[in-house]
């Protein structure tokens, strides 16, 4: 059950302050920000509704925070951020960061709280982080249902003149829904920068009877070449093992398989292209 919450305003409508004081000593009510009170402990989502009941009525979640509720939060981020009309004075809260906009933007109640609508939400994002991280919030946009590619097309036109627009309009036209991680994305970037051509996301590897037998992250068909990310979840005993018996019939099938890791993304994508233009050539 979530916890029933009031501004300090909205208490007095009813309590006196000595009241109000009494009940804080009995654990009727407790303090959950300056001004909000509950009237049981908070859990996180119950804090974030705190939160936004110190600010401006206009306030909407937006970027990271947006994103989390959306079902798109790729990219990880401990505070909250909200936007507010360039007009609104700029509230001065912990954990809080605060964008003006000079967009308009109809908010969007997403489980409870009020959102910048999911497109806004994903084009700022991808004009405003770093380009390897832009195109996997984009995917996972798409991937989540929240928005489609035309919507991200129109969204990107409306940003015109702001800050890391060209940047977006760039990526919008890249994005895929297939992608199923922030790397895969990643990878698929680090090979259309290396003007390498696009690979099949998702690819079913069939056997003999034409029967699925195995799905690649990504690959080139026609020469048989299948593309990796291997991360923690490869570690396992059961994964080890598993990926040795598929590593094995893929090879006796004819198809040339490369890895990549961390380290290959975030420290030598020229690897990752050198290693996929040799395969290709």
């Amino acid at each position: 059950m979530s916890t029933q919450l009031w501004r300090v305003d909205e208490l007095m409508r009813d309590l006196t302050v000595k009241r109000i004081r009494a009940r804080l000593d009995r654990a009727e009510l407790l303090r959950v920000r300056r001004g909000v009170y509950g009237d049981q402990p908070c859990g996180e989502e119950d804090e974030l509704r705190a939160l936004m009941l110190c600010l401006p009525d206009e306030a909407m979640l937006t970027r990271h925070s947006a994103a989390q509720r959306y079902g798109f939060g790729v990219l990880r981020e401990d505070l909250v951020h909200v936007q507010l009309p360039a007009t609104v004075p700029r509230p001065r809260l912990p954990g809080l960061v605060v964008h003006h906009s000079v967009l308009p933007a109809q908010p969007v109640v997403v489980r409870g709280l009020p959102c910048v609508p999911a497109a806004r939400c994903a084009v700022d994002l991808a004009r405003t982080v770093r380009r390897l991280d832009a195109l996997p919030v984009l995917d996972a946009a798409i991937r989540s249902g929240a928005v489609g590619p035309d919507e991200l097309l129109a969204e990107a036109a409306a940003h015109r003149r702001l800050r890391g627009v060209r940047q977006a309009r760039d990526l919008v036209p890249l994005a895929d829904g297939r992608a199923e991680c922030r790397q895969e994305s990643q990878l698929r970037l680090i090979l259309l920068d290396g003007r390498l051509p696009a690979p099949e996301p998702q690819l079913w590897v069939h056997d003999g009877d034409g029967i699925p037998r195995y799905r690649l992250d990504r690959g080139y068909r026609k020469r048989r070449i299948g593309i990796e990310y291997d991360g923690v979840s490869h570690l396992g005993r059961d994964q080890l093992r598993y990926d040795r018996e598929r590593m094995n019939w893929l090879d006796v099938n004819g198809w040339r398989m490369r890895y990549f890791t961390d380290r290959d993304l975030y420290s030598r994508p020229a690897h990752i292209v050198a290693t996929i233009r040799a395969a290709l050539s």
